[in-house]
């Protein structure tokens, strides 16, 4: 019985890590007139440049923006340096 309850503690340690919280900070544009934004967003799922890409990509197209780059993901350690860049982009997207 105390090791099925290590095992499952264990379990619940290693899904709660898995679960980090993830953000990535971009780059978008918007045309005519030319307008540019750098942002930080929170991304669910894979903790990847791609997986953020194509999350940017929809959310801000709907906004009418178009997505540059993704600059890198990171974790929660990253994230207060980068509030004052991105201004009102912050956690927008």
């Amino acid at each position: 019985m105390k090791h099925l309850i290590l095992s499952i503690l264990a379990l619940g340690l290693m899904t709660g890590a898995a679960q980090a919280a993830c953000y990535a900070d971009y780059k978008a544009k918007q045309d005519d007139p030319l307008r540019l934004h750098y942002g930080v967003a929170e991304i669910d799922g894979a903790c990847n440049v791609e997986n953020a890409a194509a999350q940017l990509r929809g959310a801000l197209a709907a906004d009418g923006w178009q997505l540059l780059n993704v600059l890198g993901v990171f974790d929660d350690a990253g994230l207060d340096e980068r509030r004052e860049s991105a201004g009102q982009y912050y956690l927008r997207y």
